[in-house]
């Protein structure tokens, strides 16, 4: 009974498509589904509206209300429109940056929003082609917009596309402005009410004029330009597998002095269906064949790899036996902050208000490193707006010289709001030209880190979980953890559990305490008696849910590193089993 009521509402709803708001071909593939025996497709594409979540509007192209078309973007562009000229109504010219990235239909999704922002007397600022997401939240405060947009499902795989809302702080969107602009798009009930017809007169292209400045101000944040003049002949292999960063990240090493760079030529295509990859994440080693493989026919010192809107960054290098390993976004970011500590204290550049921000799932080896050198650390929740966040927050009273996230993300600067594909990979060049003015290579330093600060080992496993069964028994998995949290993990006691949804830590004594966070948020984590730290939460742009693991340890020397990283895998394994995934 219950599922001929989710069929009847989602017919409903469907139905609403098959008015003249909507184009002939739309029409056509919603009667196909009204219209087909099986369910299941209309259910998936109608049964829920998109939503923002930690990276705004995601999902799969096709037609329906959850589902990426011209409609569900222009409803989101129709309710931003709306909610900018109630926020600003007294201004005289309300502005916005729209980009996109590589993937199929970004260029029309965000020529339509261009469109609908100026039919509702927004002024826009169109990039010319595709462009990464950094550049566009850089526009936003260059330009003195009050929003953006990007069209990106940054790494998702082909069939997937999204949509990302700034604020005039070229941060993603947050409370209450996120939430305002939610009901707005709630309140849009058809294509009728979306203004199509756009005003030419309101958009200007925008592109180098604003690439210039932009890599100009990326390469204000080299720390020590005079070991780049040493190590310029560095053999660095990059790949942007097929997305954004080919339009400016060969360019920023180029302008940084770095005079041996070698892309893939396979992947300095743009194209949407990513053909070279399984998936266009450089999360994953698979994405990143091709640049190692040129690699190693080159000797090179680094290979470095950008998702399609070019805001993560994924690497690998020589291990010390010679062979190609990859560095995780943990080991990533630990060696990125490392790196600007070390190095600013070494060329004077600290003035003692300089803080360092990373989430909450992010490895805590990050904290000794601040602690050790007496700089200001600062947790927060997953997602790039609330490092932004706290930038914000801090703005002209502390300096931000570094963020990040163990899903690849960094920021080394703050004239940007989001993570920085283009700086990252500069600055990155710049770390493997400092270890190799010692002798050393990236893997080194990052032995050397273990060395001084401990071990730890991090596992992120995702359970994936498609479509509206699986967003059931995600919230029902969470519902368990919270009712009937671990006693022990991987056989050692859980001492403190924090639930970020509550905002209330318990220790193993049943002492409760208040979590000092801005907002709620489906979060648990579990810290057992051995250092072992486990977080749980519900993706906010994938049906997955995620288990962010970590396991301490000690490493005497660089050598030790096989048996560490041996012993956290068994641990690893003995406290998925607790968990029972």
């Amino acid at each position: 009974m219950e599922n001929e009521e989710l069929i009847r509402l989602c017919t409903e709803k469907a139905q609403n498509w098959l008015s003249p708001a909507y184009d002939a071909e739309t029409q056509a593939e919603v009667k196909r589904l009204i219209e087909n025996p099986d369910k299941t497709d209309l259910i998936e594409a109608f049964y829920k509206n998109l939503e923002f979540g930690t990276g705004g509007l995601r999902g799969i192209m096709g037609v329906g209300s959850n589902r990426m078309n011209i409609y569900t973007v222009g409803a989101a562009t129709q309710g931003l429109s709306n909610y900018l000229n109630k926020c600003f109504a007294g201004k005289k010219d309300i502005s916005v940056v729209v980009g996109h990235d590589c993937r199929n239909n970004s260029r029309l999704f965000a020529e339509i929003s261009a469109d609908i922002f100026s039919a509702n007397g927004i002024k826009v600022y169109l990039f010319d082609d595709m462009r990464p997401t950094p550049e566009m939240s850089f526009a936003i405060r260059h330009l003195g917009c009050q929003s953006g947009i990007i069209l990106t499902a940054s790494h998702n795989p082909k069939e997937y596309n999204g949509y990302k809302a700034y604020w005039d702080d070229g941060a993603q969107v947050l409370a209450p402005h996120d939430k305002g602009i939610i009901e707005e798009v709630n309140k849009i009930a058809s294509a009728a009410d979306i203004k199509f017809q756009g005003n030419k007169d309101l958009i200007q292209i925008i592109g180098k004029d604003i690439d210039d400045i932009y890599l100009e101000q990326v390469h204000s944040i080299s720390i020590d330009p005079e070991v780049i003049k040493r190590q310029k002949d560095l053999k660095i292999v990059y790949t942007p597998i097929h997305g954004t960063g080919m339009m400016l990240i060969p360019q920023s090493l180029k302008l940084w002095g770095f005079e041996n760079v070698h892309c893939v030529p396979e992947q300095m295509i743009k194209d949407g269906n990513f053909p070279t990859v399984v998936s266009p994440n450089p999360e994953n080693a698979e994405a990143l064949t091709l640049a190692i493989n040129l690699a190693k026919s080159i000797d090179g010192d680094i290979v470095m790899a950008s998702d399609p809107d070019a805001d993560r960054v994924g690497m690998a290098c020589k291990n010390s036996n010679g062979e190609w390993v990859l560095i995780n976004g943990n080991q990533t970011c630990l060696i990125f902050l490392y790196y600007i500590i070390k190095n600013r204290i070494a060329m004077g550049k600290m003035k003692g208000n300089e803080f360092i921000v990373k989430t909450i799932v992010t490895t805590d080896l990050i904290k000794k490193v601040a602690e050790k050198n007496n700089i200001e650390m600062y947790d927060c929740y997953t997602g790039f707006k609330w490092i932004a966040r706290q930038i914000r927050l801090n703005e002209g009273i502390k300096q931000y010289i570094g963020g990040g996230e163990e899903s690849y993300g960094f920021l080394a600067e703050d004239f940007v709001r989001d993570k920085d594909a283009v700086s990252a990979c500069s600055l990155l060049a710049e770390i493997c030209a400092w270890a190799k003015d010692q002798g050393k290579t990236l893997y080194d330093i990052l032995m050397e880190i273990y060395v001084e600060y401990g071990f730890s080992n991090e596992v992120t496993v995702n359970v994936v979980k498609p479509g509206k069964s699986g967003a059931e028994e995600i919230k029902a998995m969470m519902d368990n953890f919270r009712a009937c949290p671990p006693k022990e993990l991987g056989g050692s006691k859980v001492v403190l559990v924090k639930d970020y949804k509550s905002l209330k830590a318990t220790d193993g004594e049943g002492n409760v305490t208040d979590l000092d966070m801005p907002e709620p948020s489906n979060v648990l984590q579990f810290f057992t008696e051995d250092g072992t730290k486990v977080s749980v939460r519900p993706s906010g742009t994938e049906p997955k849910i995620k288990f962010y693991m970590e396991i301490k340890g000690e490493m005497a020397c660089p050598k030790c590193y096989g048996s560490a990283v041996a012993e956290a895998k068994a641990k690893t394994e003995a406290v998925k089993a607790s968990l029972g995934i």
